[in-house]
C-alpha cells in the first residue's frame, strides 16, 4: 500500500513537472523599482494564476535608460526579451531600430489575438501610433504632470488652490511667509516645464510636429515666452519661493516632508505621497501663463509603453498577446490607475473606477485625465517625436541646472539647449537614413 501511495505520488509529481516543464517562458523586462516593482510582479503572477500555458517572468533591470540600453545591448547579443519597458522619450529610438521591434497591433494580429484599438484613450495611443494608426508598443504606465499641493499648508497661508501662474507666485510668497522652506519646486524639468508647458499653451517644441512628421526636425523652444516664464521661476529662488530638488524625483520629499507647499510633477506619484505625507494634499491641474494664452490646450503623457521584440517563437508571441490583453483588461488597469496615479490606458478601465466611486472617495485623482483630455490634440500638443531625446533631455537639464545656478540667463539656457539638441537630432537622423 506504502508502495503504491509512493509510486502514485512520484506520478503526480512527474506529470506536474512535466505541465510546468510545458508552459512557454514570456520574459518581460522593467523599469519599476520599488512599490511599483512589486504591483508590476503582481499582475504577472496573477496572469500566471490565470492559465497554465504561459509564464510571464518579469525582470527589473535598473531606470529607464539603464532598462532601454539593457535590451540594445541584449538584441546585439541575440538575448533580448520578449518585452521590454521603454519611456516616452525612446518612441523614436525604438522605432528607428529596424528589424528589432514587433509593431504591438501587428503582432497581436499575427498571434490572432483580439485587439481594437478604439478602445484606448485617444491621448495615450496617438503617442505612439504611425501616421497611418498603427500601434507600434502596448502602453502601460501613462502620467502627464500635475500641480500637488499642501492643502493644510495653503489653509494656513490664506492662499488659494492656483489656476494661474501668477497664483502659484502668489500662493508661493504666501507660504513662506507663513513660515513654509520653500513656496514650490518641481521634478522632471524638461518633461514639466519645457515639453508639458509648450504641449499646455499650444506652443511648439520643434518643426515638423514636434517630430511626427519626419526626422528633420529642428528646435524652436528657445522662444521669448518660455523664457520669460522659467528667468521668473530662476529669479523666485531669491525669496525661496522656488527652489530646484533634482532632475527626476529626487524634490519629492522636499514636498512630503513639508519644506515646499507646492510641487509640480508626474500624476504617478499619488502612491508615494499618499503613504508618505502626513498632512491634507490635493492635485490640480498645471497653472497657465496667462501672458500667453487665455485657456490650457492639453497636456502630454510621460511613464512608458511595452514594447515587443523580434527573435522568437510564434508560439511565444501568441503567449505574449494573450499577456497583454490581460495587462489592458479593465479589472487589471482599474486597479493599477488607483494603486499608482497612473492614468487607465483604456475608457473601460476609467468607467469601471467611476462605477467603483474611486473618484468620489479620492478627489482629484481623474486630474490627469481630465487634463490629456482636455481638448483635441494639435500637432503641438500631440507629444514629441525626437531622435536622441534621452540625450537632449541630459543637455537640458545641464542648461536648465546652470540657469538655476545663476551662471547664465534663461533665454542662454534655452539657446544653449536647442543648439546642442539640433546636433543631436542631426546625428541620429544620420543614423536612420
Amino acid at each position: 500500500m506504502i508502495a503504491r501511495m509512493l509510486l502514485a505520488g512520484t506520478a503526480a509529481l512527474a506529470v506536474t513537472a512535466s505541465a510546468a516543464a510545458a508552459q512557454v517562458e514570456i520574459n518581460w523586462w522593467h523599469a519599476m523599482g520599488g512599490t511599483n516593482g512589486e504591483r508590476v510582479n503582481k499582475i504577472a503572477a496573477d496572469f500566471n494564476a490565470s492559465q497554465d500555458e504561459y509564464v510571464v517572468v518579469p525582470t527589473y533591470k535598473g531606470n529607464y535608460t539603464e532598462t532601454m540600453t539593457a535590451a540594445v545591448a541584449a538584441f546585439r547579443a541575440g538575448e533580448q526579451p520578449h518585452l521590454v519597458q521603454v519611456f516616452e522619450v525612446g518612441t523614436a529610438t525604438m522605432m528607428a531600430a529596424k528589424g528589432a521591434i514587433y509593431p504591438v497591433e501587428q503582432m497581436m494580429a499575427d498571434a490572432g489575438e483580439p485587439f481594437d484599438g478604439s478602445a484606448y484613450l485617444p491621448a495615450v495611443v496617438s503617442y505612439y501610433q504611425t501616421p497611418e494608426g498603427e500601434l507600434l508598443s502596448m502602453p502601460f504606465n501613462s502620467s502627464t504632470p500635475v500641480l500637488w499641493y499642501n492643502a493644510d499648508a495653503l489653509e494656513a497661508a490664506g492662499a488659494d488652490v492656483p489656476k494661474t501662474w501668477d497664483d502659484v507666485k502668489m500662493a508661493a510668497q504666501k507660504l513662506v511667509d507663513n513660515g513654509m522652506a520653500c513656496g514650490f519646486s518641481f521634478g522632471w524639468q524638461s518633461w514639466v516645464m519645457i515639453e508639458n508647458f509648450s504641449a499646455w499653451h499650444d506652443m511648439p517644441m520643434g518643426t515638423k510636429e514636434n517630430g511626427f512628421a519626419g526626422y528633420d526636425t529642428e528646435f524652436t523652444f528657445n522662444n521669448e515666452k518660455l523664457a520669460a516664464r522659467l528667468q521668473d521661476i530662476a529669479d523666485m529662488q531669491e525669496g525661496k519661493l522656488f527652489v530646484y530638488g533634482g532632475r527626476r524625483g529626487d524634490s519629492l520629499p522636499l514636498f512630503t516632508n513639508g519644506e515646499c507647499g507646492m510641487w509640480m510633477n508626474s500624476s504617478a506619484y499619488y502612491g508615494s505621497i499618499k503613504s508618505q505625507a502626513e498632512f491634507e494634499f490635493g492635485q490640480t491641474m498645471l497653472p497657465l501663463d496667462t501672458a500667453i494664452a487665455d485657456e490650457p490646450q492639453n497636456s502630454i503623457i510621460g511613464g512608458a509603453t511595452l514594447w515587443a521584440l523580434q527573435g522568437h517563437e510564434a508560439e511565444e508571441y501568441k503567449g505574449l498577446a494573450k499577456f497583454l490583453s490581460y495587462l489592458s483588461s479593465p479589472e487589471v488597469q482599474a486597479w493599477w490607475h488607483q494603486e499608482t496615479g497612473y492614468v487607465p490606458i483604456t475608457t473601460a478601465a476609467y468607467e469601471l473606477s467611476q462605477s467603483q466611486g474611486f473618484y468620489d472617495s479620492n478627489p482629484g485623482t481623474d486630474t490627469a485625465i481630465k487634463q490629456l483630455s482636455l481638448n483635441t490634440p494639435t500637432p503641438n500638443s500631440r507629444g514629441l517625436r525626437f531622435g536622441n531625446f534621452v540625450q537632449i533631455r541630459d543637455v537640458i537639464n545641464e542648461e536648465l541646472e546652470a540657469l538655476w545656478a545663476g551662471d547664465i540667463t534663461a533665454q542662454q539656457a534655452l539657446d544653449n539647449a536647442v543648439e546642442r539638441g539640433n546636433a543631436l537630432l542631426r546625428k541620429f537622423e544620420r543614423t536612420v537614413k
